[in-house]
């Protein structure tokens, strides 16, 4: 605290002040999308800017349709924005902008630094549950004992019980899949976590735990960026809300 105290000391006397640099800041993204069998276009959004601090927690709120995904999307680079920028304090690269690196840096980005936790779970065919969460823990940890033990605490804090773990998840419930998914993507403690409605199907019990575990990585520094539309569950979360109507912020 003393040494923060005279900086910000050293700043006044400078006559500058210290303004953090956002993790991430979107400028102007728009991103619209072709129905060819109508022949119809329609935007997904439109001129959507906000930044958000490290450690920061951003929700989007608004009606279903509205344009909340496109945005994930864009960020992480599924969908390609059509115009504005996406500026990303990376630990690999420095500054770039994700609407226009390369596929390479993008694939290497997602692996080591931003997480995406959508309603639901894609992997590869006939990997067990366990496998499933312990790769995703490989990217994050040091060693495979350490990864192990990763894996281990976070199935447990999501309830998915250990008799579950050696078997597909195709055997498994919609809820067991969500928390799965979750998991598999918390577990890594990324720079940025996005989460598309990752409650959506969960008991309340259930999204205690998710809620758990956000406010831990909120602490530990992990920034992120959720939608939700359980407002109750957002409450308390967020340094920031936007709300989404017809693609824009209002």
């Amino acid at each position: 605290m003393k040494q923060l105290t005279e900086s910000r000391t050293e700043d006044r006397l400078a006559g500058t002040t210290t303004v953090p640099v956002p993790l991430i800041q979107l400028q102007g993204v728009s991103k619209g999308f072709v129905l060819h069998s109508v022949g119809k276009r329609v935007s997904g959004c439109q001129d959507i800017s906000f930044a958000v601090e490290k450690g920061h927690f951003v929700g989007i709120t608004g009606k279903s349709g509205s344009g909340k995904s496109t945005i994930l999307r864009c960020i992480y680079r599924t969908n390609l924005p059509q115009e504005g920028q996406i500026l990303y304090q990376s630990a690999l690269f420095g500054t770039v902008d994700l609407a226009q690196l390369d596929e390479r840096k993008i694939c290497q980005i997602r692996q080591y630094e931003i997480g995406y936790v959508s309603q639901f779970l894609q992997t590869l065919p006939r990997i067990t549950a366990y496998d499933i969460v312990y790769r995703a823990a490989l990217e994050a940890t040091d060693t495979e004992a350490e990864a192990h033990m990763e894996t281990k605490k976070i199935l447990t804090h999501f309830e998915i019980k250990e008799e579950l773990w050696p078997l597909f998840p195709n055997t498994f419930s919609g809820g067991e899949k969500l928390r799965l998914n979750i998991a598999k993507a918390m577990v890594k403690r990324p720079n940025l976590l996005l989460l598309d409605e990752p409650t959506a199907s969960l008991d309340q019990h259930s999204k205690e735990k998710v809620r758990e575990l956000i406010e831990q990585l909120k602490c530990s520094g992990t920034t992120m960026i959720g939608i939700f539309h359980d407002l109750e569950f957002m409450e308390g979360l967020c340094d920031q809300e936007f709300n989404i109507q017809e693609g824009s912020f209002i």
